[in-house]
């Protein structure tokens, strides 16, 4: 049986801040799940947050800049449907 394709992003916008957040968790040298720790959120939330497949919530967001030791406004600068 063959595996089932992944999900697609749920937008460009949300594709993009994804990728934003893997690149500076990448960055810091940090897993998903070290940064869901310090988000004091799941790890899969973090994992489809870097995927796209999540619409964040300000405060979600807020939460996860604090993580990833970043200015929340960095992470959506220039975002743009």
């Amino acid at each position: 049986m063959p595996s089932p394709s992944p999900k697609s992003p749920l937008s460009a916008i949300t594709g993009e801040f994804g990728r934003r957040v893997g690149l500076r968790r990448e960055e810091l040298g940090l897993s998903q799940e070290k940064l869901a720790e310090r988000c004091e959120l799941h790890w899969t939330y973090i994992g489809q947050v870097e995927r796209g497949q999540r619409n964040l919530s300000l405060h979600n967001i807020v939460r996860i800049a604090k993580g990833l030791e970043s200015d929340p406004g960095e992470l959506v600068r220039g975002l743009e449907e």
